[in-house]
Order: C-alpha cells, then sequence, then structure tokens
C-alpha cells in the first residue's frame, strides 16, 4: 500500500461521488496502491449508501 486516505464526514453525500472520482483519477494515474477509507460520524443523509455503492464498485474504498 503506497497512500492511505481518510476522509471524516458527516452529510457529505453531495460531495462524496465528486470527491472519490477525484482522488481515485489521481492515485491510478500515478499507479499508486492506495485506500480510501470514508469515515462516516452519523450522517442523516444519503453518505452512508454511496459510501457502500462506491465500495462494491472499488476494493480500494472501506467504510467505517
Amino acid at each position: 500500500m503506497d497512500i492511505s486516505v481518510v476522509i471524516p464526514l458527516l452529510n457529505e453525500a453531495e460531495s462524496l461521488q465528486e470527491l472519490y472520482d477525484w482522488i481515485a483519477k489521481v492515485m491510478q494515474s500515478n499507479h499508486y496502491l492506495y485506500e480510501i477509507i470514508f469515515i462516516d460520524d452519523g450522517s442523516t443523509d444519503n453518505s452512508w449508501n454511496i459510501i457502500e455503492q462506491l465500495s462494491s464498485k472499488n476494493k480500494a474504498v472501506k467504510g467505517i
């Protein structure tokens, strides 16, 4: 593993996909082995569902 990106969040459903896309693009273009760990601090929006969707599409994505 080259890089672990840890992102705490609360009610960030609107920005998660864009943030993930940007991080994944940078990591892949530089050929880094990486993981993205989203830490949901009790969101009341759709944040957790988006994290689960991202995780199902990319094994480098984890949610806590």
